[in-house]
């Protein structure tokens, strides 16, 4: 590999950061990157920066008062400006580019990377929730185009990594491991007074708010477990979480014989990115290694599903089956963002979002349109019982 062309979705955000710090480490290598066009929500100073330096060809920016605001800021000739969702789509539509890094959280990635999808576009994506609420959807239209999304998510890489080369060997299950977050210790009389600092605190990875305050329910795992099933086109059954506090063993893979792959590596997203960015190549980097005599201790155990019970509403979400992780992923964005915003209770999260479930009538074969029908009438719900 010696040159790549890549459209970045969400360049403010953490991994969007983090796959900047990766393209500049390809560039060290002699690997021609160039990157097409940037995305943020309303981060102006940032991606103004980032404009400075990476000379995209587009700038996109979400809200509409910072679009206005940036038209005044100076950034390199050669790159336009836009705005709007019509803008956007059209943008990761008919731009040139080979790989879309889809770095957005939420559901709204689901659009842009549909639509990249169908251009045949390759897809990097660290966007649990696309596959959670369209994960089948997602894949046909893989296949349909003749193209293929990498996982960037530490844990999907790790298992993505693990099965390089047993393409027809029969995997008995796969082991997700979860930190188990700032509450793995605590009891649920503890985590109920939770307040949102508390919550942020992860002991091992430096994120985002709405994907930290998931890994403190351990949604995020149970948002994984349903990504795995569509990414990996296994069972239930065959998707096992395990909590290991050291986050040194990022996933495993157990195969008919009883042998074990695993992946490990210090917490850091900036290997994953790299490796679906460059993939099938490694590329050479200065990354942080594991000195094996500091990291000596590697622990494991079951998560309690009664204090995170959110990854009990996941896995029943997604054994219900048809539209249920639609409902799930929309309530669980609504109900992170309320407490966030500091009006309700941490342990109400979970209390949301089983509400939402509880109320929820199933499509089992379900369209793109009713997808974002649903979304839309679950995020009213949550709304309302506030």
């Amino acid at each position: 590999m010696d040159k790549i062309s890549l459209g970045i979705l969400g360049s403010t955000g953490s991994i969007g950061q983090n796959t900047l710090e990766v393209i500049r480490n390809l560039k060290r290598n002699n690997i021609i990157v160039n990157i097409k066009f940037l995305t943020t929500y309303g981060n102006i100073e940032l991606i103004r920066e980032q404009a400075i330096e990476f000379q995209p060809d587009f700038i996109h920016i979400a809200n509409p008062e910072k679009y206005k605001e940036f038209l005044s800021y100076s950034i390199p000739e050669k790159t336009k400006v836009l705005t709007g969702q019509g803008e956007l789509l059209e943008l990761v539509k008919n731009e040139d580019y080979e790989k879309l890094i889809v770095a957005v959280v939420g559901f709204n990635g689901l659009a842009p990377t549909i639509e990249a999808i169908k251009c045949g576009k390759k897809i990097a994506s660290a966007n649990k929730e696309i596959l959670v609420v369209a994960g089948k959807i997602i894949n046909n239209l893989l296949k349909e185009n003749k193209t293929e999304l990498i996982p960037i998510d530490s844990e999907h890489s790790a298992i993505f990594q693990c099965i390089i080369g047993e393409e027809g060997n029969e995997i008995s299950k796969i082991i997700l491991t979860a930190s188990g977050g700032p509450f793995r210790t605590k009891t649920i009389a503890e985590i109920k007074e939770a307040s949102i600092k508390d919550a942020l605190e992860h002991p091992n990875w430096n994120m985002g708010s709405k994907i930290t305050i998931d890994s403190a329910t351990m949604m995020n795992k149970g948002l994984e477990v349903i990504e795995a099933k569509w990414i990996f086109n296994l069972e239930l059954d065959k998707i096992e979480v395990l909590i290991h506090p050291q986050s040194i063993i990022h996933s495993l893979v157990e195969f008919s014989d009883g042998s074990v792959k695993a992946q490990l590596g210090i917490p850091n997203m900036k290997i994953p990115i790299q490796y679906a960015i460059t993939f099938p190549e490694r590329v050479r980097s200065d990354f942080p290694r594991i000195d094996f005599l500091v990291n000596n201790k590697l622990t494991f155990e079951k998560p309690d599903m009664e204090k995170f019970e959110c990854l009990n509403l996941a896995y029943n979400s997604i054994r219900e089956g048809g539209t249920y992780p639609v409902v799930l992923n929309a309530a669980n964005e609504v109900a992170v963002d309320l407490f966030l915003k500091n009006k309700i209770k941490f342990l109400d999260i979970s209390k949301l979002i089983k509400k939402a479930l509880d109320n929820h009538k199933p499509i089992m074969n379900y369209e793109i349109a009713d997808i974002y029908e649903i979304d839309r009438k679950t995020r009213e719900q949550i709304y309302n019982l506030i």
